[in-house]
């Protein structure tokens, strides 16, 4: 097993104009108009979208079975004509999937690999387990499927092998804690990352510049998800902390706080630069591809950027 701080990762190969991309449904269940609606979207900026026709199955509140799921993930990665696998949508689900998976069907086929929400189960569980260098950003119901849903700049310089490139302007973040760090981009919805502790797929956090976002959960309850990562050793090494926008993260109308000040209780003491609202993950628009296990640089000051220091995919 490989550290986070460990440079190591295997890059998939950049996806290019043109390139087929498959569409996989890890969670919950599906809504035909908005996975072709999302198709469209796809087939718009260049690419060419494939799913499976199981992808609408239903069990309960999940896309189908788990055996049904993990058959069409293991399935997308050994198909030599499919360049990258895009999530349709999170919700629930992906947690049944990284015990049952065929790692030789996974790391003999190294791929792209987007998602978040529930899917950073299986972003964080392929970087940590699988080596790659994977990708928290748009899905396809959610964010293709929309208007200005997808943040192209970062989209094509993260999966297109940009060598080095900024999120500042733009991007949302404003500073909370000033300071520059350097490490591994690393993390997605706080929720999803906190589920993890205890399991055999924990988070490795060490040596990361770690992101965290959520969406509709009450302040108290990002104090304790947050009072777990740091109780459980999680934010001992972090070089610094970005956070999402954060969506409909309020306790009510009356609330005379900020989520901001009931971050800054837990996270001050760690002397680490600290930004918020960047906008990747559950977002107001355009949502930010993030490259989960590439080198990166945090720089709080006046401004926030954060600074992609290699290329995510190879050429």
């Amino acid at each position: 097993m490989v550290s986070a701080s460990q440079n190591l990762r295997i890059k998939p190969r950049a996806l290019r104009p043109g390139d087929k991309v498959g569409i996989v449904a890890p969670a919950s269940n599906v809504n035909r108009e908005m996975l072709e609606a999302g198709c469209d979207g796809l087939r718009r900026v260049g690419y060419e979208p494939f799913y499976f026709e199981s992808i609408l199955d239903r069990d309960l509140y999940f896309a189908g079975t788990a055996e049904r799921r993990v058959r069409e993930l293991e399935d997308m990665f050994a198909r030599d004509d499919v360049r990258a696998i895009v999530c349709a949508r999170g919700g629930y689900g992906s947690n049944y999937l990284p015990l049952a998976l065929d790692p030789n069907k996974i790391v003999q086929h190294p791929k792209i690999l987007v998602g978040y929400s529930d899917i950073t189960t299986l972003v964080c569980c392929m970087a940590d387990s699988a080596n790659f260098v994977t990708f928290h950003g748009p899905m396809v119901t959610k964010d293709f499927a929309v208007a200005d849903g997808v943040d192209l700049d970062s989209w094509q310089n993260a999966l297109g092998g940009a060598e080095e490139w900024s999120i500042a302007e733009g991007s949302g973040a404003r500073p909370l804690l000033a300071g520059h760090g350097e490490g591994i981009l690393y993390g997605g919805c706080l929720s999803m990352l906190v589920a993890s502790l205890g399991t055999q797929h924990e988070i490795r956090t060490a040596g990361t510049i770690l992101f965290l976002e959520d969406v509709a959960a009450k302040p108290y309850q990002i104090d304790r998800m947050l009072m777990q990562l740091k109780l459980a050793g999680k934010l001992k090494d972090v070089r610094g902390i970005v956070f999402g926008e954060m969506m409909d993260c309020r306790q009510g109308p009356d609330q005379d706080y900020t989520l901001e000040e009931v971050v800054l209780r837990i996270v001050a003491d760690l002397r680490i630069p600290v930004a918020f609202g960047l906008r990747s993950g559950h977002v107001s628009r355009a949502n930010i591809t993030l490259p989960i296990g590439v080198r990166a640089r945090l720089t709080v000051d006046n401004s926030v950027e954060l600074r992609i220091l290699e290329a995510a995919t190879s050429k």
